[in-house]
């Protein structure tokens, strides 16, 4: 089992900043994924962005330039840096971690941290 625990969301006022961290405890395999999730009210949850454990990022096209992830292997943890805030990035975060083990893939998920941005 990997807990994940994000913290960081909040209210911000648009073209502001904040940065959501996710630490993972647990079980957790060497070679992993970590990423972020977001999901809009009245929306489907979208990937955001991901990094593997040698720093390769991978962002949604229409985040990046303002969206910047990185992570912390010595304390298992990720990091969301969201600049120029805007209403449409209001949502919950959800931090995910994937691994693969042989033929067992693992996949957990945090329980999500509120981002609000005010116009």
């Amino acid at each position: 089992q990997v807990q994940l625990v994000e913290s960081g969301g909040g209210l911000v006022q648009a073209g502001g900043s904040l940065r959501l961290s996710c630490a993972a405890s647990g079980s957790i395999f060497s070679i992993n994924v970590m990423g972020w999730y977001r999901q809009a009210p009245g929306k489907q949850r979208e990937w955001v962005a991901a990094i593997t454990g040698g720093g390769m990022r991978n962002y949604a096209d229409s985040l990046k330039g303002r969206f910047t992830i990185s992570r912390d292997n010595a304390k298992n943890t990720v990091y969301l840096q969201m600049n120029s805030l805007n209403a449409e990035d209001t949502a919950v975060y959800y931090c995910n971690y994937k691994a693969r083990a042989g033929l067992n893939e693992y996949e957990y998920w945090g329980q999500g941290t509120q981002v609000t941005v005010s116009s």
